[in-house]
C-alpha cells in the first residue's frame, strides 16, 4: 500500500482522481479497454467530481461495476447507489457499459448470478473505494468474511455502519436504514490490478488508524487493504490525523 496524505479533502480527491484517470488511461492503451469499480457514499463526492472532468479517458471502452446496494431500494430511491452514480457518475460521462447491482430484484439469487457471471468474465483493472467510519469495505461491516470467494453476496448491515448512512443524511430516521444490502466481496475487491482508495474528514481517522497501524483482521475490514501490491490511500489531514509519525513517513 502507498500513502498519500493531502493538505485539504479538495486536494485529496483531485490527486486520486488524477490517478484513477492515468490508470484507466494505461488500461485503454495497454488492452483496448477497462473495467472499474465505482464507490459511492460521502467520501467520493469530491473525487468523482475530479475524475468526470479529467481529460482523454475513452470511456465508451470502459465497463462499470458498483460496489454495493440496498436490498428492496428501487433505482430511483433519494438513497439508493444507483441512483448515487447517475447522478455524479454515469450521466456526466459516455461509460461503454454500466452493470449496476439490481438490489430491488425479484429474484436475488438470480441477480447474484447475473453479477457474478459479469465478474467472473470481465478483469477488474481498478477498484475506486473508501473505508467506513467502522472500517468496512464495501458493505463488509465487521468481521467481514476474508474467504467467500463468490464475487457479490448478502450482507447484514451492523449498527456502526447504518448510524454512518443516517449521519450522512441519506436517511430521515434511523430506523430507515436498511439491515441489508447486496455487496462485493472482500476477495473480489482484491482481485482488482490496482486499488484506489479516498478516505477525507475527520470522522473517519480513528478507522483509518485501526486499519492501518492494528492487525490485519476481518474486525478491521479494510486493513487487507495493506496486503494489495498495487493500493493507493489517500487521505487528507483530518482522516490521517491519529497516525503515528513512523506510519506517515512509511
Amino acid at each position: 500500500m502507498k500513502l498519500h496524505v493531502y493538505d485539504s479533502s479538495d486536494a485529496m480527491a483531485k490527486a486520486a482522481a488524477e490517478m484513477a484517470a492515468r490508470l484507466l488511461r494505461e488500461a485503454i492503451s495497454r488492452k483496448g479497454r477497462a473495467a472499474f469499480i465505482a464507490a459511492t457514499g460521502a467520501s467520493q463526492f469530491g473525487f468523482l467530481q475530479s475524475l468526470v472532468t479529467a481529460p482523454h479517458i475513452a470511456w465508451e471502452r470502459t465497463t462499470m461495476f458498483h460496489l454495493d446496494e440496498y436490498i428492496g431500494f428501487s433505482a430511483d430511491h433519494p438513497a439508493s447507489f444507483r441512483r448515487y452514480l447517475r447522478e455524479r457518475l454515469t450521466s456526466k460521462v459516455p461509460i461503454g457499459t454500466v452493470h449496476f447491482v439490481e438490489g430491488d430484484a425479484p429474484d436475488l439469487g438470480k441477480e447474484l448470478s447475473r453479477l457474478n457471471g459479469l465478474l467472473a468474465a470481465i478483469p477488474i483493472d481498478v477498484g475506486f473505494v473508501g473505508i467506513g467510519e467502522n472500517g468496512h469495505l464495501a458493505f463488509n461491516d465487521p468481521p467481514a468474511d476474508f474467504d467467500v470467494e463468490t464475487p457479490f453476496i448478502i450482507v447484514n448491515l451492523d449498527e456502526a455502519c447504518r448510524r454512518q448512512q443516517f449521519g450522512e443524511g441519506w436517511f430521515e430516521t434511523i430506523d430507515d436504514v436498511p439491515r441489508r444490502a447486496l455487496s462485493m466481496s472482500i476477495k473480489q475487491i482484491m482481485k482488482s490490478a490496482a486499488i484506489i482508495c479516498t478516505v477525507p474528514e475527520k470522522r473517519k481517522a480513528q478507522a483509518v488508524k485501526s486499519c492501518l497501524e492494528g492487525e490485519i483482521s476481518p474486525m478491521f475490514p479494510a486493513s487487507i487493504l495493506r496486503r494489495h501490491p498495487h493500493c493507493f490511500l489517500f487521505l487528507d489531514r483530518e482522516s490521517a490525523s491519529l497516525l503515528s509519525a513512523s506510519t506517515l513517513s512509511a
